[in-house]
């Protein structure tokens, strides 16, 4: 697309959150940028469950908009600007650690203070703006976080860069080896993630739970007992690795029970302070278990990230299921929350 075409209005689409998990489509003004930012033109926007959280859950005050697994389009460019212009397609990640602190110098970016800071913004506080139909990338976003998408890849498949980056960043820190039994709990979009990573890095043994049967051949746990299942395939044992890509009641509880003796559980999904589990000490301490968590992404798994999204094969067709204008993303926050058998990513096009 040529710079000439991108002619920017005042005034935007946006889906506002307003409290009492309500979305409220509003025009906005376009955000104004100054040296060192992007504005970009937003064309597709994962809906993520995080944002989903805070949404049905009113995690933070509003107003807000959310969303930002984010690709577009650079509509225009502030002075001081390098490497980027208008016309050139791109997605962004919201959080860019600043790489010098204690956090950042241990491999702990996600606690880096200036990583908490959201650089993308669609108007009012920072929060994602991916749910609108610009938004601002501030300068230490444009300096690390914008990557452009080469030729013949989709907005839709770019905005898979971010979450695929952060289910890198978990099997990192899971450390699964090719031999072990890994148990994936939850095929969701990042549960489906999760298994094709596993799958690429040569694990054989994966086996997985969801409650719809027709995303994937699945033990339900709802008519199954996982942890008997996982069992029977490891002569007794339990999984090797427990990765908890979903959020249920009691479901931290069951991948403990579904894992070895010495095993190793991943939480991923359990985001919210909300979110308690019970657990008896002697599971963790006697039987020498590792509880850990991973959370959002890694600036080191950036390349990474985008090299597996750009891949041959990369199936965004078939982990999407709905394609959303912004007038229909309250009913697909309510979907995402309840899904249904047909249901998996859901993905907002601001500009329909």
């Amino acid at each position: 697309m040529s710079a000439a075409a991108l002619v920017v209005p005042n005034s935007m689409d946006a889906s506002v959150y307003r409290g009492s998990s309500r979305l409220c489509l509003e025009q906005l003004p376009v955000p104004e940028i100054e040296s060192g930012e992007l504005l970009v033109r937003v064309e597709s926007c994962g809906i993520c469950h995080t944002d989903l959280k805070k949404i049905k859950y009113d995690l933070l005050p509003p107003p807000r908009v959310y969303g930002h697994e984010t690709a577009g389009v650079v509509a225009r460019t502030g002075e001081h600007v390098q490497g980027l212009a208008p016309g050139d397609r791109v997605c962004l990640f919201h959080h860019i650690p600043c790489l010098n602190c204690f956090y950042c110098r241990h491999g702990n970016f996600a606690q880096c203070e200036t990583y908490k800071k959201v650089g993308v913004s669609a108007g009012f506080e920072p929060a994602g703006g991916g749910f609108a139909q610009y938004v601002k990338v501030m300068d230490w976003i444009v300096r690390r976080g914008v990557i452009k998408i080469p030729e013949g890849i989709s907005f839709d498949r770019a905005s898979f860069v971010e979450p695929v980056n952060t289910c890198l960043k978990a099997l990192r820190t899971c450390d699964t080896s090719p031999e072990e039994t890994v148990l994936v709990v939850g095929q969701g979009p990042i549960g489906l993630l999760f298994t094709i990573l596993l799958s690429q890095a040569g694990v054989r043994n994966i086996f997985t739970t969801d409650i719809f049967r027709a995303r994937v051949e699945s033990w339900n746990p709802l008519e199954q007992d996982i942890s008997s299942e996982i069992k029977r395939v490891t002569s007794g044992r339990g999984a090797d690795v427990v990765i908890v890509a979903a959020s249920a009641q009691n479901i931290v509880e069951q991948a403990v029970d579904a894992s070895r003796p010495g095993g190793r559980i991943m939480l991923f999904a359990q985001t919210s302070h909300q979110e308690t589990f019970a657990l008896a000490g002697a599971l963790i301490c006697a039987q020498e278990r590792m509880i850990f968590g991973s959370y959002s992404a890694a600036i080191d798994l950036q390349e990474e990230a985008a090299k597996i999204v750009w891949g041959n094969g990369f199936p965004e067709e078939e982990l999407i299921s709905h394609r959303l204008p912004l007038g229909d993303l309250e009913h697909g926050i309510k979907l995402a929350h309840s899904p249904t058998n047909g249901s998996l990513k859901l993905v907002v096009h601001p500009q329909n």
